[in-house]
């Protein structure tokens, strides 16, 4: 199965090309001359679409990947002797080749376990006071949570909350990796700011590149007294681009009229469809709840045979021997794709 002569890509949401619109916005602002270092217009309009999108003052910072997006965000509040508690599955713990650590200064990961890829609160509370203040441990600074987890779960925003009292109460800043913020938003249906600043967030991570950017997040401080050092951190880590108007351009278009959410129903509605159908295969399972765009599935070993001498791509990680994958649908899924796919593993 060939999609325009590429397989059909289900291993990851980053394989997806560029959104139709946010390629037009790269070609509109490749005109004539602008402000370099991001004095820019778009980059002072992204920033006011993100103020009114969150209906708060904040500031916004265009970088990159998210991988700068997150560590920059942590290093803000995490002094190199500080703890950051984050869960096993977290990408900064598993997929960040110690760039926490680096742009920290030596800050420690602690793991928090919980279901479905969510920090367990109680968890969270005795590992935060595990340390009890002692200056032979390292000093709770930072929680990190995931929005929509790596499982493809979505934290309510009664859960943020509860997190996001725990922090105040200890003193601790609270981060969202949200490389797939857009489609936790999409499943809840609810106002941004109901799972960022009104439950505690000072720091997020507005990912793009996963939904349909060609390159880019926004990092977003609610937090504003800590946004004055964090321009510094992105020069200091070579993320103030000369040419800021075109990661500018990509989130301008990403934000205008709710693009985002255009993209992320999309994904997370191929996923559901998805989803259903591995149900109905005799012997498959789902291993979590399906509110994204990432499925766990583990299918029967006929399934698994068909599916590795086909030509549909998706991920499967060396230790998993239990015939457990892991399928990421995009903003450009189709349901012929979907169809394709349930096909070859029925």
């Amino acid at each position: 199965m060939l999609k325009n002569g590429m397989p059909v890509n289900f291993a990851s949401d980053n394989a997806a090309p560029v959104a139709p619109k946010i390629m037009a916005a790269l070609q509109r602002a490749n005109n004539g001359a602008a402000p370099s270092y991001g004095h820019d217009g778009l980059t002072r309009q992204v920033e006011d679409k993100l103020r009114d999108l969150f209906e708060c003052d904040l500031r916004a910072f265009p970088v990159a990947t998210g991988t700068a997006a997150n560590v920059l965000g942590i290093s803000s509040f995490s002094p190199p002797y500080g703890a950051v508690f984050c869960h096993p599955l977290a990408h900064i713990d598993n997929d960040e080749c110690g760039a926490p650590e680096f742009y920290t200064g030596g800050a420690k990961l602690v793991p928090v376990a919980g279901a479905d890829g969510k920090i367990d609160p109680r968890a969270l509370e005795e590992a935060v006071l595990e340390g009890g203040g002692s200056v032979h441990h390292v000093m709770p600074s930072v929680i990190s949570i995931t929005q929509a987890t790596e499982c493809g779960s979505v934290y309510r925003p009664d859960e943020i909350a509860e997190i996001g009292i725990l922090a105040q109460k200890h003193g601790l800043a609270l981060q969202m990796d949200g490389a797939r913020f857009a489609n936790a938003l999409a499943f809840l249906n609810c106002h941004p700011a109901d799972i960022t600043w009104r439950v505690g967030v000072d720091v997020l991570s507005f990912g793009a590149t996963k939904n349909g950017a060609m390159g880019v997040e926004a990092v977003v401080f609610f937090n504003m007294e800590k946004a004055r050092e964090f321009e510094f951190r992105r020069k200091r880590s070579a993320h103030l681009f000369s040419k800021m108007r075109y990661l500018s351009a990509q989130l301008d278009a990403y934000l205008e009229a709710e693009y985002w959410r255009e993209l992320a129903t999309n994904a997370n509605r191929m996923a559901e469809r998805l989803a259903d159908g591995i149900r109905g295969i005799p012997g498959a399972t789902i291993c979590y709840p399906v509110e994204a765009n990432i499925i766990f599935a583990k299918l029967p070993e006929a399934a698994l045979e068909c599916l590795a001498v086909s030509n549909i791509l998706y991920h499967r990680r060396a230790n998993d021997t239990d015939g457990k994958i892991r399928l990421v649908t995009s903003w450009n899924t189709t349901e012929q794709d979907i169809d394709a796919l349930l096909n070859v593993i029925s």
